[in-house]
């Protein structure tokens, strides 16, 4: 939703009403995922995408008719439809859309929507999720959740609000977005109300070990992919803002000692582009040891089977040895500093979803998308 609050605030100051349209669940293949975004302005502009163009002029034509019934809807798409194929999804999957008037206070509650906003921009700093009642008694209502159980607004039942803040809490952890179903009062098991559950949190950190011409194209592809950007590097003529501006933070520090001192969780990226064994041993022998999702070297071939002979000696065990990716990157005969940042976040990414990295027209999988 990020990508929308600075237009839909500008269209509210020039007086124009307005609709948000999320996607809150998709089944089979899909273009957008779950908390994908379109905000409709009364006078007709539009902001954000949920479907890539399938189904977004038929969601528009529903924005508006949100804003002149001020009642919230949702809505499905997909080519079982009877207008499937005219609106619907040419992928062959099916979304549920969730397309409400955005008033200054939240449907069915107090809560002020410019308060959601500011939470949800400032979650770098204080993780949130953003509860709403989408289908059920009091639809359009909204809940505030912090990491530490924090509660802003009301999905309009104490019991209800209770029992969705535990479990959202336990989703926070992950950046989770879901569709759950609970009772009128909270009950598992029941179906009275649905409400999606979207979990703001930090962007996940990516350190390149190595301010060399290969990590500018990471931090730039890696910038367009929403990671935080950390380059780092013992030289200080090289690990400069000027040769790196894309990177959210310089360090000039020894690489190993670096990744000890900073906290790193399950989702970040380690990429260790050095070629120097005084650099990328000590900070591959610190990287195992952490929980990071994904650590890669570079390297040629020779210079791999050197380093790893260098990390068993210095005692890795073949299940660390193991985590590492090198050489790093998918082989897609990548030649330039572009094409090889390509290969090496396309192997980030397939890791990260569990699947092989090789071509879909070889895949026999239902659906290319990851849910």
């Amino acid at each position: 939703m990020r990508n929308v609050v600075a237009d839909i605030k500008r269209w509210w100051n020039q007086g124009d009403s307005v609709a948000l349209a999320t996607v809150v669940c998709t089944q089979g293949s899909s273009p957008r995922e779950p908390g994908a975004v379109m905000a409709v302005s009364s006078s007709g502009e539009v902001a954000g995408s949920i479907s890539g163009g399938c189904v977004e002029g038929a969601v528009v034509e529903e924005a508006l008719a949100a804003i002149a019934l001020n009642q919230p809807r949702l809505l499905t798409y997909g080519v079982a439809d009877e207008l499937g194929f005219v609106v619907g999804l040419t992928c062959g999957g099916t979304i549920q859309v969730f397309v409400e008037p955005l008033m200054q206070k939240c449907f069915g509650s107090e809560l002020p929507m410019n308060f959601v906003f500011d939470a949800i921009c400032k979650a770098s700093e204080q993780p949130i999720a953003l509860c709403t009642l989408v289908e059920g008694t009091n639809v359009g209502a909204k809940m505030l959740v912090t990491d530490r159980g924090a509660i802003a607004g009301s999905l309009g039942n104490a019991e209800l609000d209770q029992v969705v803040s535990r479990n959202t809490q336990r989703m926070l952890t992950q950046g989770w977005k879901n569709l759950s179903y609970y009772g009128a009062n909270g009950e598992c098991g029941q179906a009275d109300v649905a409400i999606f559950i979207e979990s703001f949190v930090p962007q996940p950190h990516f350190i390149a070990i190595g301010a060399v011409d290969f990590a500018r194209s990471l931090c730039k592809l890696g910038k367009i992919l929403g990671y935080r950007i950390t380059v780092c590097d013992a030289r200080s003529r090289f690990a400069t803002p000027a040769r790196f501006p894309e990177a959210d933070e310089i360090v000039v520090n020894s690489p190993g000692q670096y990744l000890q001192s900073i906290q790193i969780d399950a989702r970040t990226i380690i990429t260790v582009l050095t070629h120097d064994p005084k650099f990328d041993v000590p900070a591959l022998i610190a990287a195992v040891r952490t929980p990071a999702a994904y650590i890669g070297a570079m390297g040629s071939r020779k210079a791999t089977a050197d380093r790893i002979r260098r990390l068993k000696e210095a005692g890795l065990t073949e299940t660390e040895l193991a985590r590492i990716c090198a050489p790093i990157g998918l082989d897609i005969g990548a030649n330039s500093l572009e094409e090889t940042a390509v290969s090496i976040m396309a192997e980030v990414i397939a890791l990260k979803s569990g699947r092989s990295g090789c071509r879909l027209s070889q895949t026999q999988q239902k659906s290319i998308h990851v849910k």
